[in-house]
């Protein structure tokens, strides 16, 4: 790992160097989004490797977080309309800030209707393409899991937006193969499988998120910076007048529920009038989104993604949903499995943790201790690690008695963790015995 070569106070002119471009679903400009970020597949269905020949694919299997969805609750919402009514009353507002308060009750207004903490229109359209998708890419696979009538296994955390993840993402399967429907089962509930930071395995991770002094003083000083006063400032001058602004106890705290509102809306943007959009980024400029994108990656990269490079607590606990993956490929393999998919839909603190455990890209450098994370430092990123609909994937592929393992990412074909080796150079497929070995299952 490269080290920080700056000083902390420093971190907000090195991440000035490449701000992202300002559009919703432009590529850059999503990092600024963090985990809030919609889900867009990273790879083109025309561009994957062709498997071995001779083999075929006879099981798929993936975890997917759910869609795009509403806030989970209304506090944000609550707190800058308190703000922003107190302001108008006492006619502090600017005139950009005249349009804040009907944007924010028309979006509060959105959310409402969909239900806080629900999927929305975007996060339901993102299962259902990701599903078809996955039906085109082994067109011969469901043939034969029509054609044999085996099973197509859902399960998901018991969570609302997980579950309804698992029902239109299998309704999508169905609704592209009719023959698939009555092999797919209802969607059933593993909270210990894909809840695991709230269930029995999970005892010790809350136990650090609650009371460890080191992540205390860490996010601490990540968001103590100079830069975070400067950018809460610049966000709220946006909305309310210097007086105003002035008077406000804690600025950062409404900056960061303006930030908030700004990151879920294009996760709600179907809901918009016309489907044109919030107009939320008037709010918010390019670099003071990008530094509030980078205060929320921070948390979640130390609570929930490699977290520091002494410790395993924020990710070990994701070896359940690993074994899974494992057991259920090599129950294939065995012919005890009457399945052809396992179909798993859980969140961001299930899929973060498993990245980081897999190695998958940017989740492999931890942070040294007494060298906080940093986007000029650090390659992980919420917005790409685990955008909203985020999945892995692997697909089991059989000639004779030899089975492989494909993996996406994303849907983009990913290397498994350095150390694994493909059946060739430059291949993405994997000897499921040699992908045993590489995880220590032997």
């Amino acid at each position: 790992m490269r080290r920080l070569a700056t000083p902390l106070l420093a971190l907000g002119a090195l991440l000035l160097t490449a701000l992202p471009a300002h559009a919703a679903d432009d590529p850059a400009h999503r990092q600024s989004y963090g985990t809030k970020a919609p889900y867009a597949p990273q790879q083109s269905p025309r561009g994957y490797q062709e498997a071995p020949a001779g083999f075929v694919p006879v099981f798929t299997e993936n975890v997917s977080r759910h869609g795009s969805r509403a806030a989970t609750d209304s506090e944000d919402v609550d707190l800058v309309l308190a703000l922003w009514d107190k302001a108008q009353a006492d006619g502090e507002l600017t005139r950009r800030g005249e349009g804040f308060g009907p944007a924010v009750r028309a979006l509060q207004a959105a959310m409402e209707k969909v239900g806080y903490g629900n999927l929305s229109a975007r996060g339901r359209q993102e299962l259902r393409d990701t599903a078809v998708r996955m039906e085109r890419r082994l067109p011969s696979l469901f043939g034969r899991i029509a054609a044999n009538g085996e099973k197509i296994d859902v399960v998901s955390s018991g969570q609302g937006r997980a579950v309804d993840s698992g029902d239109v993402f299998a309704g999508a399967l169905a609704d592209a193969d009719p023959e698939l429907k009555p092999l797919i089962g209802p969607t059933r509930t593993d909270k210990d499988l894909l809840y695991f930071h709230k269930a029995a395995g999970g005892a010790a991770y809350r136990d650090y998120l609650a009371n460890d002094q080191r992540l205390r003083d860490t996010l601490k000083a990540v968001t103590d910076q100079p830069r975070t006063e400067r950018a809460a400032r610049s966000v709220l001058h946006r909305i309310f007048q210097d007086g105003f602004v002035d008077r406000i106890p804690d600025q950062v705290g409404a900056a960061r529920a303006v930030y908030d509102l700004y990151a879920i809306a294009p996760a709600m943007g179907e809901e918009s009038p016309g489907g044109r959009g919030w107009g939320m980024e008037r709010f918010v400029s390019r670099s003071d989104a990008a530094w509030f994108g980078y205060l929320s990656d921070a948390e979640d990269f130390y609570e929930k993604g490699p977290g520091f490079a002494d410790s395993d607590i924020t990710y070990k606990m994701a070896g359940v949903l690993l074994d899974d993956f494992f057991e259920r490929a090599e129950a294939e393999r065995a012919g005890s499995s009457d399945l052809g998919a396992e179909l798993r839909f859980t969140h961001a603190e299930e899929i973060i943790p498993l990245a980081a455990l897999m190695g998958l890209p940017g989740s492999t450098e931890p942070a040294t201790p007494g060298e906080p994370y940093s986007w000029a430092d650090n390659p992980w990123r919420g917005a790409s690690v685990s955008p909203l609909g985020a999945n892995i994937q692997w697909d089991v592929f059989r000639k004779g008695d030899r089975y492989l393992v494909r993996m996406l990412y994303n849907e983009k074909e990913t290397a498994f963790r350095t150390g694994c080796h493909p059946v060739a150079k430059h291949s993405v497929f994997y000897d499921l015995d040699e992908l045993e070995r590489c995880f220590g299952r032997r």
